[in-house]
């Protein structure tokens, strides 16, 4: 997904369900000067859910344990 994200940024977005964000990234990576912010957003967003993700399965984790 990282690849993606690196050479497809607006891909990326709409795999994961941001639609509106993709689109707005495939404009911004329409220009050869975007491309490179629209790779780094798209990355960061990527790290961005991973972690969301892994925070949301620790919270669950804790509350079954109690």
């Amino acid at each position: 997904m990282t690849l993606i994200a690196i050479l497809l940024p607006w891909l990326s977005f709409i795999l994961r369900g941001r639609i509106l964000t993709g689109i707005v990234c495939l404009l911004l990576q329409i220009t050869l000067i975007g491309w490179i912010p629209a790779a780094i957003w798209a990355c960061i967003s990527l790290q961005n859910s991973r972690e969301d993700r892994r925070t949301r399965r620790l919270i669950k984790a804790m509350k079954e344990s109690k």
